[in-house]
């Protein structure tokens, strides 16, 4: 009767395993689809985004099948076990159980941390600090310094918000980065950014100096923080900025006010309500976890300022001075220097001897 009812157990596991499968093998099918697509040549965003989904569809078919078979083989023995009289085999076959199990076990035990990393994410904040219209103009800048080192590390970037000036700047730049080791990485990049530079509209050829804050929150996800329904306020609102009718005519983004704290978090450059709300709400979670987390630590006010300090320019991490081509992290002492080609993303020697320092 026990040996029925592992087999029915067996048998359920290995069916809702095969429909997970085949509807990874379907999502593949799907994914290949649209790489085929001409017009997606002229959008080579979207290829590489496609690429990447393809890579991981294939790596978790590959670990499924593999998971598959070994249980597979595991039954056999225990077939063999069962009915085997003779010691000398009966102890091959156990002996060959457990290496399948420790196989097994290895295998499950990888795929989970692999699936964990690939979906680490990290939530970015940048606001501008002292310095006015230059400074709101280097937030876009870092921003889009971080989009492009994720974009050369193989990381997915879901921009979340950004609220633009009356220049080419912005008030605010939040987005999302998920990837291996995303959060690792990018966690020490908290606190103030400093720019020293000649403006283009100095028209005496002063040097100024203006900062920015950069905001590093872990992205947690439905297990780590539950919110109740009754404490979340929601608000429907239409999106601004470029984006086709879709954006312009229909109310698509989505703003959420937690009632017990107040904090607010808006989301408005995905195309539906739902995919906006689901990146307020991921936004939200994050930034609810880290308040409990500060909470427990210290007082938030202590450890908010212990993160980004004030905003002021004498309270920085790291300078980027433009006139003589160099970026200086004072927490470690050191510069580097293609200031340009730093702008454009090319920071993984900064940020990995920063990451080797700190750990």
């Amino acid at each position: 009767m026990t040996l029925t009812r592992q087999l029915l157990a067996f048998i359920l596991k290995m069916t809702i395993q095969l429909k997970s499968l085949e509807e990874l093998k379907k999502e593949y099918a799907e994914v290949e689809k649209q790489l085929s697509d001409p017009e997606l040549f002229s959008r080579p965003a979207d290829i590489a985004d496609l690429g990447r989904k393809l890579k991981e569809l294939n790596q978790q078919i590959r670990s499924i099948e593999e998971k598959q078979k070994i249980e597979l083989d595991i039954e056999d023995v225990k077939k063999i076990l069962s009915g085997e009289q003779d010691l000398e085999l009966r102890a091959l076959a156990e002996q060959e159980k457990e290496t399948l199990e420790k196989k097994l076990a290895l295998l499950t035990s990888d795929h989970l941390q692999n699936n964990k990393e690939e979906m680490e994410g990290v939530v970015m904040e940048i606001r501008p600090g002292a310095g006015g219209d230059e400074a709101a103009l280097f937030t876009t800048e870092i921003a889009r310094m971080y989009i492009r080192f994720a974009e050369k590390s193989g990381w997915r970037v879901q921009s979340i918000g950004e609220s633009d000036t009356s220049i080419v700047g912005q008030k605010e730049a939040i987005f999302i980065i998920r990837g291996k080791g995303a959060y690792k990485k990018l966690k020490n990049e908290l606190g103030v950014h400093r720019v020293q530079r000649i403006p283009e509209t100095e028209k005496n050829g002063r040097l100024h100096t203006s900062t920015v804050t950069v905001v590093v929150i872990p992205e947690a996800h439905e297990t780590d923080l539950e919110i109740k329904p009754q404490d979340i306020r929601v608000d429907f609102q239409r999106a601004t900025g470029p984006g086709g009718q879709n954006v312009n005519k229909r109310e698509t983004a989505i703003r959420l006010v937690h009632l017990p704290t107040g904090i607010i978090v808006t989301s408005q450059k995905e195309r539906t309500q739902q995919s906006n709300k689901d990146a307020a709400m991921s936004i939200l979670r994050s930034k609810l976890l880290a308040l409990k987390k500060e909470e427990e630590a210290k007082t938030k006010s202590e450890i908010r300022k212990t993160q980004i300090g004030t905003g002021d320019r004498s309270d920085k991490i790291r300078t980027y001075n433009f006139p003589q081509d160099r970026v200086t992290d004072h927490r470690i002492k050191k510069s580097w220097h293609n200031i340009n080609g730093i702008m454009e993303g090319n920071i993984e020697e900064m940020v990995q001897e920063l990451y080797e320092t700190k750990e």
